[in-house]
């Protein structure tokens, strides 16, 4: 077992911390421009930008402005101010790991129709979450002459905090869209509701998400828990925060290309104890994002038959397909019942 206190042994930490710190940005640089053509549709509007994008873009860029920060105060060899950079590299990568896990939230929400006791009960996670993040700077640097950058000093306490928040956090969110997309409550609608393509996308993405931030965020706590020194206790904070960025832009990037290329929608044909619209189970075709329907408490509904219509009248039901993205799934639904209803 090494003496992880020795000044020697700091000094080898310290190399392979560098070393992992370059991979990660070139992880993240190359997953960065293979995915920008979704930010180029929003600059060219192809795409509508809508609110909940804000958390993806700022996820994304925070992250991306802290790995630069970093590798400027690995690699600078003139004097700088190191405690406010590592201060901004600390915040940036902390806020990532939360957006990381708003962006999941918000696809619960959606899930649960907006539903306000839900939506009230993951805003309290969430400004618990950030309650920790903005605890301020946990960590100290200085400039060593000819060495460059070195922590001197982490609040582990806090830190590890913040890491354990976001497992809960993760596995509440991902419990609650569990929940509602495969009918654990046994109504009849949540059950057709859990067969769709588009319920085992959201919770496939949700499931994947977890296990990769879940695993990350635990080595990154178990470190800053063992606190062997101050190279070592920080060294998986960033991979955390990397893996968990990846992960979830991507499930907000599949959620949005999958409404806009056109997925199945599925609905009741039968008007059996119901208003509703019953469509010939012979008519089939692709629409290109979720049916939405107003005139009744529901929120998304997923349909039994797909069919031809873009546009159908019945009494006072409409139902109309729109241009979707994770952001219509997120704000257009206007029904305050559950999915099943």
């Amino acid at each position: 077992m090494p003496d992880w206190k020795d000044p020697a042994e700091i000094q080898k930490d310290a190399v392979a911390f560098t070393k992992l710190m370059h991979a990660l940005l070139g992880l993240y640089a190359y997953e960065f421009f293979i995915s920008f053509d979704f930010e180029w549709d929003f600059i060219t509007g192809k795409k509508k930008f809508k609110w909940p994008m804000v958390f993806y873009f700022a996820n994304r860029y925070l992250l991306l402005f802290a790995m630069i920060g970093i590798a400027i105060s690995l690699d600078t060899t003139s004097k700088l101010d190191c405690q406010t950079l590592y201060t901004f590299n600390q915040l940036a990568g902390d806020a990532a790991v939360g957006l990381a896990s708003i962006n999941l939230s918000i696809r619960a929400m959606a899930v649960w129709s907006q539903n306000r006791y839900i939506i009230g009960f993951l805003v309290l996670l969430i400004l618990g979450h950030w309650s920790l993040i903005l605890q301020g700077v946990q960590l100290s640097a200085v400039w060593v002459p000819g060495v460059g950058c070195q922590i001197t000093k982490t609040n582990n306490t806090i830190l590890a905090a913040i890491f354990i928040y976001s497992m809960c956090f993760d596995l509440i969110v991902l419990l609650l869209i569990t929940y509602k997309l495969f009918g654990i409550t046994g109504n009849r609608g949540s059950e057709v509701m859990g067969r769709s393509r588009l319920t085992h996308m959201i919770f496939s993405d949700g499931l994947i998400f977890f296990i990769i931030a879940f695993l990350a965020n635990l080595v990154a706590t178990v470190f800053m828990l063992l606190n062997l020194n101050q190279i070592m206790s920080v060294i998986f904070n960033v991979p955390a925060a990397v893996f968990s960025t990846i992960v979830a832009t991507r499930a907000v990037r599949r959620l949005t290309n999958f409404t806009n290329n056109g997925p199945e929608v599925f609905a009741a044909s039968s008007t059996t104890g119901q208003r509703g619209i019953s469509v010939p189970p012979t008519q089939r075709s692709i629409v290109p994002t979720l049916t939405y329907k107003t005139g009744s408490r529901a929120g998304v509904h997923v349909q039994m038959e797909t069919f031809t219509h873009g546009e159908v009248h019945h009494d006072d039901i409409y139902t109309k397909t729109k241009e979707g993205s994770e952001t219509d799934i997120g704000t257009d639904i206007e029904g305050k019942g559950s999915l099943s209803q």
